[in-house]
């Protein structure tokens, strides 16, 4: 029989490092003929049709002005191969160096928005801001996903997911439950 784990106290302030896994994305866009990327952990799904995504991005980050100026953005899923890559685009500001550069990256023309793919990530997906309405209070961002792109293979990418602190962990082993998955309950 299976047993219970012994649970301590632990600081509120720290429950991202459990809630916060989903995977890190590299958020494109473009203002004024110049483009940006940023590495963001903070976002989530709100609704499947329409594809909504909800980002937090900070109102200190040079890419707040531009997406907010701009309303668009791209939403880049890298995989475990741009790991380092991840980290120096979080570590520095595209105010101060073009990033597309600075790290190797490919910035493709997208379909339906201005802001850049970047063609070395698994998955892009272009997005117009749907709802402004928490952005000042809270600087949270709600999305329309208008055009999504994705890599054939592998079906299962390798994906980053942020534990905080400095701390990565990669998506792991799939379990399906594919039969006994009623749709519309998870």
């Amino acid at each position: 029989m299976w047993k219970h784990p012994k649970k301590n106290d632990f600081p509120v302030g720290q429950v991202r490092h459990y809630l916060e896994p989903g995977p890190i994305v590299l958020i494109s866009s473009k203002w004024q003929r110049k483009a940006n990327v940023m590495t963001l952990g903070w976002h989530t799904i709100l609704e499947f049709s329409p594809s909504l995504v909800g980002c937090m991005i900070s109102s200190g980050n040079h890419s707040h002005h531009m997406i907010r100026s701009s309303g668009e953005c791209v939403i880049n899923l890298p995989t475990t191969v741009l790991t380092n890559t991840v980290v120096g685009i979080g570590n520095t500001s595209g105010a101060e160096i073009d990033k597309f550069a600075q790290f190797g990256l490919t910035a493709e023309d997208a379909h339906a928005v201005d802001a850049p793919l970047v063609v070395e990530c698994h998955a892009n997906f272009e997005c117009r801001l749907h709802d402004d309405s928490l952005i000042e209070k809270y600087n949270f961002f709600i999305f329309k996903v208008v055009k999504a792109h994705v890599a054939q293979r592998p079906k299962q990418p390798k994906t980053l997911h942020y534990t905080g602190d400095g701390v990565f962990m990669t998506s792991g082993k799939i379990i399906s439950r594919k039969s006994m998955f009623r749709p519309g309950m998870i």
